[in-house]
């Protein structure tokens, strides 16, 4: 088996010891994904709908590395700071961004420190 990393240059710096994303066969697998700005290093926006759109705009980045979509992404793994208070607004943001047939998902409760979302993804390179 054989792993390739994908690390762009315009996705916010890991915060740790991991790579943006890795390509094994088919398959693409995103680090979860904070609201960064890139360009600032700094969390964006002080509610959950500003902080998706940027946590998915930083995956899209990773994404399109490869050459992929949220078309191609099969599994989503969620996790919001305020579960119950800020599904809603999160779910709205995420209907913006992905369409029929919806990737598979789970959305838990998490201690995010300074964010209210986190997202990471499976895509499938066909």
């Amino acid at each position: 088996m054989s792993k390739k990393q994908i690390q762009p240059e315009n996705v916010p710096a890991p915060g740790g010891t991991y790579s943006h994303g890795i390509v094994v066969g088919d398959f693409v697998y995103t680090a979860g994904m904070g609201p960064i700005d890139p360009q600032t290093g700094k969390v964006v926006g002080d509610d959950v709908a500003t902080q998706t759109r940027q946590v998915l705009k930083n995956l899209q980045a990773v994404l399109a590395a490869e050459g992929l979509t949220f078309d191609d992404v099969v599994k989503c793994t969620v996790h919001l700071q305020e579960l119950y208070r800020d599904f809603a607004a999160y779910d709205e943001v995420y209907r913006e961004h992905f369409n029929e047939p919806y990737p598979v998902r789970t959305t838990v409760g998490s201690d995010l420190m300074n964010m209210l979302v986190e997202i990471d993804l499976v895509a499938y390179n066909s």
